[in-house]
């Protein structure tokens, strides 16, 4: 005991010089800390409204939404976000008690941060989080009307790819569907692709004609995820090998 009251004098210099970091101080940096986190799984190139991004950040562990600037990722400095987050420490040496802290921070949403960017410390906006309308499914690839509709070709006959593209054309598509079409070998590759939404893989539908067979397929789901290659009109010529 007497030497527990030695001791406190120095432990209260030292932390009147700076050199213990308060435990509210450490609540606040363990908050910051998740604003940060959440900045960098919001980072991406693709183009976002800044509704999806809110939408997107408000269902992350521990992130309220409290204010949205900008229109979109791509826009000017992008979409900027003001954040609530939770922080945690421990009271003191002696008193373990638990501190928890609540504090704003922005955070900015910008293809040029592709790795997002240390969180700011803000004044919390007044008002309740934000709720955002969850964004619009992408349009559907006709798969089984692309199936039942293309061409036949007996083995050594020829594809004609003009009657191809008839087909793709007679096809009740969405436009926002964009299609490939290519021919090597005497074979026709297809591709029919939907926008990409968010961090979705995209519902892509491959196809190839050729002499003795037509075949249809969806590339397997981390193949369909943007950046892998499998929704492109080579992968339909040339498929890459399954993933392991």
């Amino acid at each position: 005991m007497r030497r527990l009251l030695l001791l406190a004098p120095v432990l209260l210099a030292l932390a009147g010089c700076g050199v213990f970091q308060s435990s509210e101080d450490e609540a606040t940096d363990a908050a910051r800390e998740v604003a940060t986190k959440a900045g960098e799984r919001l980072a991406s190139q693709l183009p976002r409204t800044a509704d999806e991004v809110g939408y997107s950040a408000s269902h992350l562990d521990g992130v309220e939404v409290l204010r949205v600037t900008g229109d979109s990722t791509h826009d000017g400095d992008g979409v900027e976000l003001i954040v609530r987050t939770s922080g945690m420490a421990y009271n003191g040496w002696f008193d373990v008690s638990e501190v928890m802290v609540q504090r704003c921070f922005s955070i900015r949403v910008s293809p040029s941060l592709w790795r997002g960017e240390e969180a700011r410390d803000v004044d919390c906006p007044d008002g309740p989080p934000l709720r955002f309308p969850p964004p619009p499914e992408p349009p559907e690839a006709p798969y089984a009307a692309l199936e039942a509709k293309l061409p036949r070709v007996p083995a050594g006959g020829r594809v004609d790819e003009d009657e191809v593209r008839r087909v793709l054309d007679g096809l009740d598509m969405d436009p926002e569907i964009t299609t490939e079409v290519k021919t090597e070998d005497g074979r026709v590759g297809i591709l029919l692709s939907p926008p990409i939404y968010r961090y979705e893989p995209v519902g892509c539908v491959l196809a190839v004609v050729e002499p003795g067979r037509t075949n249809v397929w969806m590339p397997s789901r981390i193949q369909r995820m943007p950046g892998e290659g499998g929704c492109s009109v080579g992968n339909a010529l040339h498929p890459l090998p399954p993933p392991h």
